[in-house]
């Protein structure tokens, strides 16, 4: 399993360019998707930063997505990518919820997180959110509703370690809970198997070399 940066790290060039080359989404059962993400600092938000983002749409398009969350890619920091049904790229740094509606409605949500599977999760109508940009400089959106605003809601869950599981059914959640955590625990015995294998598969190769220099 790829090493997670602590969430109270400052983030590092070299940090952003390991996690910008070796991305990956990862999947509920993960410790990381139930951590609380720490404030990106002013000084973090450059061109690595930026490339990171870049590199985020992409993974996400690939996948089918509208939105990822840093902690969907292993860092433990306040920031999310989306693609509403404008088709605009829209970058979330430090994001603050100031107003939702009274309003709710219901839709069929899906994540990334835990693929192959959905659930109807009712959320408020519109949001008003503020935030950063990719740029460091502040904006607001005012009123956001339809996909917009239900992409927000469910990426700033993420980012206080919630997923939209948790605001539906408690059996489903639970349930499906169990079932990635099983999935999880079964793919790192396979890595580590595989890892094993490599490493008696080097020493036994290095023990001949050792033999024939003799």
């Amino acid at each position: 399993m790829q090493k997670d940066l602590p969430h109270t790290q400052e983030l590092q060039d070299s940090d952003l360019n390991k996690q910008r080359k070796d991305m990956k989404i990862y999947k509920l059962g993960e410790e990381i998707l139930r951590q609380k993400c720490e404030p990106v600092k002013a000084e973090e938000i450059n061109d690595e930063m930026r490339a990171l983002f870049e590199e985020m749409f992409k993974k996400m398009t690939r996948a089918n997505g509208v939105g990822l969350a840093a902690p969907q890619v292993g860092i433990a920091k306040r920031f999310f990518v989306l693609t509403a049904d404008d088709d605009v790229k829209r970058v979330f740094i430090n994001p603050e919820i100031t107003k939702t509606s009274a309003e709710t409605s219901e839709y069929e949500e899906g994540c990334l997180s835990i693929p192959g599977l959905s659930e109807k999760i009712i959320r408020p109508v519109k949001v008003s959110v503020a935030a950063l940009n990719e740029f460091g400089k502040p904006f607001v959106i005012e009123n956001a509703d339809g996909l917009l605003a239900r992409i927000i809601q469910h990426e700033n869950d993420h980012l206080d370690g919630y997923l939209y599981i948790d605001r539906g059914d408690s059996d489903f959640a639970k349930q499906t809970e169990e079932q990635f955590k099983k999935r999880v625990e079964r793919n790192a015995k396979k890595l580590a198997a595989r890892e094993a294998k490599k490493a008696s598969i080097e020493a036994k190769i290095a023990a001949k070399k050792a033999k024939k220099g003799k």
